[in-house]
């Protein structure tokens, strides 16, 4: 199973990185037209829009972990492992339960925008906004997978690679 996971991350990664890389041709085709034509296109700034729209949800959906979000956690790192497990498990099923309460509302707003397109590019608009959909139930299976780890006794933090531990003390660089 982590091997498909695992590709299935890199997929999501290329599929992000390809959104990116139309994003940046819209914007290099408007500087061209607008600047060096003189002649603005409409078309871009609503692609680079979208996209962008599309490559925030669906990165935070994919690929982004707990730790790479910005969080205040003075508080919880007071605790103990026991403390800061019984923290998570609220906050992830506080999540869980948030996301999956406002989810048919949610679904109800999306759908009702087929009845709408795009200004320029005339892409429903329901299709548009579904990554929001996408985003939503993503966020609802990784904390339903939060708390089960922490029930269970898993793993719930996951390592902060690449982060420095944050200390109390100062340590003098040596000569």
């Amino acid at each position: 199973m982590t091997g498909l996971l695992g590709w299935l991350h890199e997929r999501a990664r290329d599929f992000a990185s390809l959104m990116m890389a139309m994003m940046f041709l819209a914007f290099i085709i408007q500087i061209v037209f607008r600047y060096v034509l003189s002649f603005p296109l409409d078309w871009t700034l609503e692609a680079c829009l979208t996209l962008w729209l599309w490559v925030v949800f669906w990165g935070s959906a994919f690929l982004l972990e707990d730790y790479d979000h910005v969080r205040f956690d003075v508080l919880y790192q007071t605790f103990g492992e026991r403390g800061r497990r019984v923290l998570a498990f609220i906050y992830s099923a506080a999540l869980v339960l948030a996301f999956a309460a406002s989810l048919p509302a949610t679904f109800r707003y999306v759908t009702f925008y087929k009845i709408k397109s795009s200004m320029t590019l005339g892409i429903r608009l329901d299709l548009v906004f579904s990554v929001y959909l996408v985003f939503a139930i993503a966020v609802i299976l990784q904390y339903l997978l939060r708390c089960w780890r922490i029930v269970t006794g898993g793993p719930f933090e996951a390592p902060q690679f690449g982060i420095a531990p944050v200390t109390t003390e100062y340590e003098a660089p040596k000569p």
